[in-house]
């Protein structure tokens, strides 16, 4: 068997609704809840695991691999919450998008902090290499 990821568990102060938030971000199924977890399923079989936590949660990040189409529709959701958005993961270049090679990326923050990625095309795909 190959080694893939299974899934992630994700700290949050409330995982339902932080959980709800990134299904409805990214335009995926509503959350299941699986024991204590409620679990953001993706397209390839990589679940994130929300789980409760009290007290500081430390931000985590994740990328997602999307088409331009998913995108553009996950940038109007964005864009419809009046959400923050940077093209760089350090935060310093908010309301751009990136273009790195030759697709479309961009990071937003949950309502922990957890700093999400959606791009369009893995990077080094197209030559860039920063």
């Amino acid at each position: 068997m190959a080694v893939e990821l299974n899934h992630s568990i994700i700290w949050a102060r409330d995982s339902k609704s932080s959980a709800a938030f990134l299904a409805e971000i990214l335009g995926l199924p509503a959350p299941a809840r699986w024991g204590p977890f409620e679990v953001v399923a993706t397209a390839n079989g990589t679940n994130l695991d929300y789980l409760d936590r009290d007290g500081d949660i430390a931000s985590q990040h994740y990328a997602f691999l999307v088409s331009e189409d998913e995108f553009d529709a996950i940038f109007g959701r964005i864009k419809g919450r009046r959400l923050s958005y940077w093209a760089d993961p350090g935060q310093t270049r908010r309301d751009e998008i990136n273009r790195h090679d030759g697709g479309s990326g961009l990071y937003f923050e949950d309502p922990d902090g957890h700093l999400f990625e959606i791009i369009t095309r893995p990077y080094g795909s197209g030559g860039w290499n920063p």
